[in-house]
């Protein structure tokens, strides 16, 4: 399967190629105080030693490695978006995070961004960072374009480029389960032609159901393509001393999970597709000028009390007190959908047979899945439905943040939303400042600092994504980075940064109002 990949200077690469495998592709007006974990502004940074100080250069250069950007051309091809910026700051090593993002050639079909926050491991953010955009092109074709694909297939010529990829240099490797990929894509295509008409829906209802076919058909993929692997393992050959298996290995993308935050834009209508605990926010400018943040995403955790109520619900009353414990799925898992985590989703049986007859497996996989789940009685537990909600884009509508939950814990979304706005406009400038009464000169000269400080930041950055973090890591609680708490916090030894702070992972799109007739649009749906 063939992909047409963006360089990091931003011309286009062209590959063409036949290959059986996926692409190497790949409120108020004021800033509110940055919400930080209970506990997290009292700690003492200790690194063992007394470090010397980090640089203005060094802390540009950690902050900035995986900065990236990339600007539509204005017309159609667009679909509404002017561009966009990212960046990612990894707490483990290597991150668990990954994003993706890209425009559909076939058709014209929009633009495609996405976010995967990944736990016991990186290997299934990194499986469906790749693959998933081809499961939503190859959902939303009409069944023409498949059959033209599959001829070409059959008759061993060059296939058509179905993305166009936009990515940093290292968001992507090559993988080396390309084939088993490329085949099971060419199974769920095969799949669709087999329906013998296309269902007559509303072009909402169809992106919908687009979505939802590609998220649920990838992860019983990725769960088929485990389980072959399994059978093809001689359960004799023990795992060599020191052993990994690759970061493709279908059994170590299956026992790993991942959430996933997915935007889609065409022609003017965005839709949102979440899974998990990243977040979709919304930067809506409103007549005065003042910044609204708009979530368009909920947490499917147990701090959703809806989430929590259909975890139970789809259980026995006798696992009441057992299917969420300590806020987590079997005492174990944060997020309530997923893909991956095989180990929610599989038969006790299939899981037995694992876990007592397989250890040149579990030794192989990350220490967090080598044990079965408690009270596992009753599976499925975990889900990977994703929760899809569509937008008509409106002259309000400025910008879009798909961040994982890294960025969330550290800063409330009218902060994210009043930072991404406020760099946009330059309103930092050009907002006077006028003394409250009583004001002492000490206090002017407080506000006047503050105003210095967020406009340097401001002119320091010019990818928003970069900016976020930077406040994000650095605030000093007034809107302001604290240059020494920010050099601390990046500062961290490995092994200690991810108890101060997650993997952190930020696309900000910038949106324009498009000239495409608008007339179906009805504003927000979740489905």
């Amino acid at each position: 399967m063939l992909g047409r990949t963006g360089t990091f200077s931003g011309r286009c690469r062209f590959e063409i190629q036949l290959c059986h495998s996926l692409p190497s592709p790949p409120p108020p007006t004021e800033l509110l105080r940055l919400h930080y974990p209970v506990g997290s502004r009292s700690r003492k940074y200790k690194t063992g030693r007394e470090a010397e100080p980090m640089s203005s250069a060094q802390i540009n250069r950690i902050l900035k490695a995986n900065e990236y950007s990339h600007t539509f051309p204005r017309g159609p091809a667009s679909h509404g978006v002017l561009g966009f910026h990212s960046n990612m700051l990894p707490s483990n090593h290597p991150s668990e995070d990954c994003r993706s993002s890209a425009t559909c050639l076939p058709d014209r079909g929009g633009v495609l961004f996405g976010v995967f926050d990944g736990h016991a491991g990186r290997a299934c953010a990194h499986a469906v960072s790749l693959r998933l955009f081809y499961y939503i092109v190859v959902a939303t074709l009409p069944l023409r374009m498949l059959a033209e694909l599959e001829q070409a297939v059959e008759e061993e010529r060059a296939l058509p480029p179905l993305l166009e990829w936009h990515k940093h240099p290292q968001d992507h490797s090559c993988p080396d389960g390309g084939e088993t990929s490329f085949y099971s894509l060419r199974n769920y295509w095969q799949d669709r032609l087999e329906e013998e008409d296309e269902k007559e829906e509303e072009d909402d209802c169809r992106m919908t159901s687009a979505l939802v076919n590609a998220f649920h058909r990838l992860d019983n993929d990725l769960s088929a393509e485990a389980k072959v692997h399994l059978s093809m393992r001689s359960p004799r050959r023990l795992s060599l001393p020191g052993e990994v298996l690759p970061v493709s290995s279908p059994i170590r993308v299956a026992l790993s999970g991942c959430t996933a935050c997915i935007a889609h834009v065409s022609n003017g209508v965005l839709h949102v597709a979440n899974l998990g605990d990243s977040r979709a926010v919304l930067g809506v400018q409103e007549p005065d000028g003042r910044w609204l943040a708009v979530s368009l995403t909920n947490d499917h955790n147990a701090q959703n009390p809806d989430e929590l109520q259909r975890i139970l619900r789809e259980h026995p009353p006798s696992e009441q007190r057992t299917v969420v414990r300590h806020n987590r799925l079997l005492s174990l898992l944060l997020p309530f959908r997923a893909f991956g985590d095989v180990r929610f989703k599989w038969s006790a049986e299939m899981l037995s047979q694992i876990y007592e007859t397989r250890p040149d497996i579990l030794s192989a996989v990350s220490e967090a899945a080598r044990a079965p789940p408690p009270h596992y009685l009753t599976p499925p537990y975990l889900s990977a439905h994703p929760e899809v909600v569509k937008h008509c884009i409106k002259p309000t509508d400025k910008f879009l943040v798909l961040a994982t939950d890294g960025l969330w814990e550290l800063m409330h979304r009218q902060t994210v939303v009043q930072m991404v706005g406020e760099q946009l406009t330059g309103l930092q400038q050009q907002r006077p400042i006028t003394p409250g009464v009583g004001m002492t000169l000490g206090g002017l000269q407080h506000l006047l600092m503050e105003r210095k400080g967020r406009v340097l930041s401001v002119l320091e950055d010019q990818n928003a994504a970069t900016h976020l973090l930077r406040h994000a890591l650095g605030d000093d609680g007034y809107g302001a980075v604290a240059p020494n708490r920010l050099a601390k916090m990046l500062s961290l030894p490995t092994e200690r940064a991810r108890s101060y702070r997650d993997d952190i992972t930020i696309t900000v799109i910038h949106l324009n109002e498009p000239s495409f007739n608008q007339n179906t649009c009805r504003g927000l749906r979740a489905h």
